[in-house]
């Protein structure tokens, strides 16, 4: 039987996402960790660290359970400083301001915990985007709506009023809403490859004719 794949997140895009990979069973266990960034610490360090937090703390809760936990984190980078969820509107504002007319990186951490092994893999995607020139009265308008409030650079890019802002993307596309996709796959099907239902259609057609 197929292990469980644990989302150590309450983000309701991830956990729209990581319902595409082709995992058999899923289970939403957030990890409720405070999220500290480490001043000392590169954005893609400090991502990949609270990733592996927030994948250790889940893992300690479900001892006992059978399968592997998927921790997250994200942050947007940009001229030598992190934006984070904004703490107000005025905080909102300063960002999409930063933002505006410029390119920032989006990083995302990933890591994976194995309950029962015990065994541990992590790693980093980074997304640049480029934000065209924005208005303070669409600004303001975007902000009005409550949607940038639980994002990381105050932003949102999937079914959010916020993908009119982005004028070009390198990299990752899915990274930029929550998680990179593509890498993600390929990591758990190296890392787990039992939490994926075997597809009868695709073993037939790898079978060898006489």
């Amino acid at each position: 039987m197929s292990r469980t794949l644990f989302l150590a997140s309450e983000s309701p895009r991830r956990a729209s996402l990581v319902k595409l990979l082709g995992v058999k069973r899923i289970s939403i266990r957030p990890a409720n960790l405070h999220e500290v960034m480490d001043a000392a610490l590169t954005p893609s360090e400090n991502v990949e660290r609270l990733a592996q937090h927030k994948a250790r703390k889940v893992a300690q809760e479900l001892l006992g359970e059978s399968g592997v936990v998927l921790g997250a984190d994200t942050t947007v980078w940009i001229v030598g400083q992190m934006l984070e969820k904004p703490v107000d509107a005025q905080d909102a504002e300063r960002m999409l301001l930063e933002l505006s007319g410029a390119t920032h990186t989006v990083y995302t951490g990933i890591a994976l915990y194995d309950i029962e092994t015990k065994r541990e893999f992590s790693f980093v995607e980074a997304t640049d985007v480029t934000f065209r020139e924005l208005s303070i009265n669409e600004i303001r308008e975007y902000i009005s709506t409550g949607s940038p409030m639980d994002k990381a650079g105050a932003y949102g890019i999937q079914e959010d009023f916020g993908a009119v802002f982005v004028s070009r993307i390198d990299g990752d596309y899915y990274n930029v809403v929550g998680l990179p996709l593509c890498s993600l796959y390929v990591a758990l099907r190296s890392f787990a490859q039992d939490l994926f239902e075997q597809n009868p259609r695709l073993s037939k057609a790898g079978e060898g004719g006489g």
